[in-house]
């Protein structure tokens, strides 16, 4: 299991268990990653407390909230095919968000 959060190009940031699809050149034999396979993608929205003051205010120490949501609510499907063209970056999350995330989608 590989549970990352994934930025897409449309700004969404979704957390996943993500696996690469590789297709093989039948002439080079070459591997190229064409797609992603997203099994249980979950949109990740981020609040952080708005504070209006003309005081510094160290950001470090502001609260932030994380909330998960199936990432195409309507959708039987638990597995999401995303071509690669569509992935900005896909890093390592949080270790309270991963937690999160597996306790939500295994429960």
């Amino acid at each position: 299991m590989s549970i990352k959060l994934t930025l897409l190009k449309s700004g969404e940031t979704l957390i996943s268990d993500i696996r690469e699809l590789v297709s093989q050149d039948s002439e080079t034999g070459k591997k190229e990653a064409v797609a992603y396979l997203l099994n249980k993608p979950h949109k990740v929205a981020v609040r952080t407390e708005v504070l209006l003051t003309e005081d510094f205010v160290d950001d470090s120490k502001r609260e932030v909230q994380v909330s998960l949501s199936p990432w195409i609510v309507l959708s039987a499907d638990e597995d999401v095919t995303i071509p690669v063209d569509w992935v900005v970056t896909a890093v390592e999350p949080l270790s309270s968000v991963k937690k999160m995330y597996e306790e939500k989608t295994n429960g």
